[in-house]
């Protein structure tokens, strides 16, 4: 493997149906590009949590490994399928005997990459503090893989900066910002380890981070908790992160970030 690099794509937060079928049709066209496929689904299933059905939908359209942060929850067959789930790694800072694993070490094609998931604690419910519970598990990933990817989920921007750049130091290949839904334009190499502050999302384009517009615009006038509906426009966004990475250093060569939009999604079913 001297000198060999992998292919990376990391896909931001799938919300709901548009999602899943924008993640389908670009893995249709694009798979063969990539050596590892790693997507966020904590909202895969009507904009909130992952069902069984769905997670077994996503492994098939291609996805090797699933994160997600605080809605994972949010379905509550999650607790029926989630001790099987070998492909899904939940946020590892919630409390011991929290069911699932915060990280997993995967092995494809002659290459092992370690997957960390962490949530933020700024603007966020309170779990336990990601630093030293994530340093000791690069510690231990580096251990067998050079290659180490953390998903953080995460609402301050400063929270995600500070952090990734401390991963950088510990030897992160690279570190993906999500939860805001929205894309920022700040990809870029850090000690070897690529790093963008959000990815951003995939689902439907014309309505809010994913929503509906109607029942987002409903709660911030009236300030009541109603309940949010997946936006259901035809025209989808895919927003992504590809990362090109050394097998043999784990060091990031290359991260480039990836937009797109499509206004044919094909119809499957009625699910949300």
């Amino acid at each position: 493997m001297n000198n060999k690099t992998i292919k990376i794509i990391f896909f931001g937060d799938i919300v709901g149906k548009p999602g899943r079928l924008a993640i389908e049709q670009y893995l249709a066209e694009n798979s063969e590009k990539y050596d590892f496929v790693i997507a966020n689904i904590e909202n895969a299933s009507h904009g909130f949590g992952l069902t069984e059905k769905n997670y077994n939908d996503i492994l098939e359209y291609g996805v090797d490994a699933m994160t997600c942060g605080n809605h994972i929850w949010d379905k509550k067959d999650i607790y029926a399928y989630i001790d099987n789930a070998d492909r899904l790694v939940r946020p590892i800072n919630y409390p011991a005997g929290t069911r699932g694993l915060g990280s997993r070490i995967f092995e494809k094609e002659g290459f092992k990459i370690g997957v960390i998931n962490a949530l933020g604690r700024v603007f966020m419910n309170l779990v336990d503090s990601q630093w030293d519970i994530v340093k000791d598990e690069i510690s231990k990933i580096k251990q067998i893989t050079p290659i180490v990817v953390i998903d953080f989920h995460a609402e301050a921007t400063a929270e995600k900066i500070c952090f990734a750049r401390y991963c950088s130091e510990l030897g992160v290949s690279a570190f993906f910002g999500t939860h805001t839904h929205v894309q920022t334009a700040d990809e870029m190499i850090i000690n070897n380890m690529a790093y963008i502050t959000d990815t951003g999302f995939c689902g439907a384009s014309d309505g809010v981070i994913g929503m509906d517009y109607h029942s987002s615009l409903s709660r911030f006038l009236t300030n009541i908790p109603e309940r949010y509906e997946v936006a259901e426009g035809r025209e989808y966004q895919i927003n992504a992160l590809e990362v090109d990475i050394d097998v043999n250093t784990g060091f990031a060569a290359s991260v480039k970030r990836v937009y797109c939009s499509n206004s044919k999604i094909k119809e499957k079913g009625d699910e949300n």
